[in-house]
């Protein structure tokens, strides 16, 4: 083979190479169009519209009257609910993420290993995930109601109590019974998460911890939860977030009551929208509520690749 040649030829394929290279990324950037496009409309330009909101005197039926820079977010601060519904969100938040993550965490070891039972235990607590959360709300005021309610009536005829049951009368009885209707609906959702991440772990791992002796629970400390630590980290992003950015089942089950005790950050965003029509303040408290997500999420990141180093 004459390797004078070899430049030549070289040189006269790569016009080809270049070509299919371009051809090929044209083709993935047609791909990729239509999730860029429905990300640019539904989320690009409304968040720049809601930005752009913030700085302005925006109301509900007048529109924009103008910039008022920095008026709707000092007047967030004035709001005699935001520092109650900021405190009452993160108590939420923290309650139900404790529970979420350890019931799940809890059902996932029960249901690892396959058994008879086993199919028909991750179905049954994969169900009420099934369900939206509008309806799951509905579905609990009329159980949680005192006139319709399938609680009080029996323990009335028994003697047992003299009046019906109020779940939702005072903020700590509001907060524990909307908090069990979250734990209900989504501790299946956080179960397979955590389940995949379970049967992700080698089994030799496993055998190996056996062999040298070690116990149940030097297993699940040095072992499980270890190599657990992305789903857990996936899990903790998603209940976190997920949490504070409550509505639908205290909008349905409490609107707020009693006296103002239950409303969430999301609660007053919507009262300013749409109940006060400022919409101005109720962008300022949006991009507040946003930032915030984000440090949390990029915090939370942080401490997962710190950890995966460590």
């Amino acid at each position: 083979m004459d390797l004078t040649d070899a430049p030549a030829r070289a040189s006269a394929m790569k016009p080809k190479a270049s070509g299919w290279h371009r051809a090929r990324r044209r083709l993935g950037l047609l791909y990729a169009a239509p999730t860029a496009i429905y990300v640019a409309v539904f989320f690009v330009i409304p968040l720049l519209l809601v930005f752009r909101m913030s700085f302005g005197n925006w109301t509900l039926l007048g529109g924009d009257r103008g910039l008022n820079f920095p008026a709707n977010y000092t007047a967030i601060a004035k709001n005699s609910l935001f520092g109650p519904a900021v405190i009452f969100t993160i108590e939420y938040t923290v309650i139900v993420t404790i529970l979420l993550i350890g019931l799940g965490l809890a059902l996932a070891l029960l249901v690892q290993e396959g058994g008879r039972w086993s199919g028909f235990l991750r179905t049954s607590f994969l169900l009420p995930g099934a369900i939206g959360l509008a309806t799951a709300s509905l579905l609990f005021w009329g159980f949680y109601s005192p006139a319709i309610g399938p609680i009080s009536p029996p323990l009335e005829a028994l003697g047992l109590i003299d009046d019906p049951i109020q779940f939702l009368e005072t903020s700590l009885s509001a907060l524990l019974s909307t908090t069990f209707l979250i734990v209900w609906k989504y501790a299946g959702f956080y179960m397979l998460i955590l389940l995949v991440g379970l049967q992700s772990i080698p089994s030799e791992v496993y055998e190996a911890a056996a062999i040298d002796g070690a116990s149940w629970s030097q297993t699940f400390r040095r072992i499980t939860l270890p190599l657990l630590r992305p789903s857990l980290a996936l899990a903790l992003i998603l209940c976190i977030t997920g949490s504070l950015l409550a509505f639908d089942q205290f909008y349905i089950l409490t609107k707020g009551a009693p006296d103002n005790t239950t409303v969430t950050v999301v609660q007053l965003i919507y009262r300013e929208a749409f109940q006060r029509q400022n919409l101005g303040t109720a962008a300022a408290l949006s991009i507040i509520v946003l930032a915030v997500l984000l440090v949390i999420n990029a915090l939370q990141f942080r401490g997962l690749r710190s950890a995966e180093r460590g």
